[in-house]
């Protein structure tokens, strides 16, 4: 799969008080970049769990702060699916400030139902995530 870009403007309340991303909030942005990620695959959210009955849930981040982000910094994150097994899936993040690496980080995410039991991952998002399908323009 190619690496999907999502762009983040960081704003006051993503600030401590001198100015710079609050440590929590890299972790946000990352989301943001998984979800809109799946929304560019055709899945949202909320069509997974209303639809096919499931979520992704976070098991394990390993994180790597490297450089702060500033007030009002324009940023990219960038998402790829690096593995997909049964049941989860890994996904790398990666933030940048123009060409300088900010914040990377490793996500193993599960699929569970509405009991909180992991099940397999449907194949049609098996497919999208691996890059047997095109993606979707947003």
């Amino acid at each position: 799969m190619t690496v999907h870009e999502w762009p983040i403007r960081v704003y006051y309340e993503d600030t401590d008080a001198g100015g710079i991303v609050y440590y929590a909030n890299y972790l946000k942005f990352a989301e943001r970049g998984r979800t809109e990620l799946l929304r560019s695959l055709g899945f949202s959210n909320k069509s997974l769990m209303d639809e096919k009955g499931i979520a992704f849930v976070v098991r394990r981040i390993e994180a790597d702060y490297i450089s702060p982000a500033h007030l009002d910094d324009e940023l990219v994150i960038k998402t790829s699916v690096d593995e997909i097994n049964n049941a989860s899936f890994v996904m790398k993040q990666t933030l940048f400030r123009g060409n300088l690496l900010l914040f990377s980080v490793d996500v193993v995410l599960v699929s569970i139902n509405e009991t909180k039991k992991p099940v397999r991952l449907p194949d049609d998002i098996k497919a999208a995530l691996s890059g047997d399908v095109v993606e979707r323009s947003e």
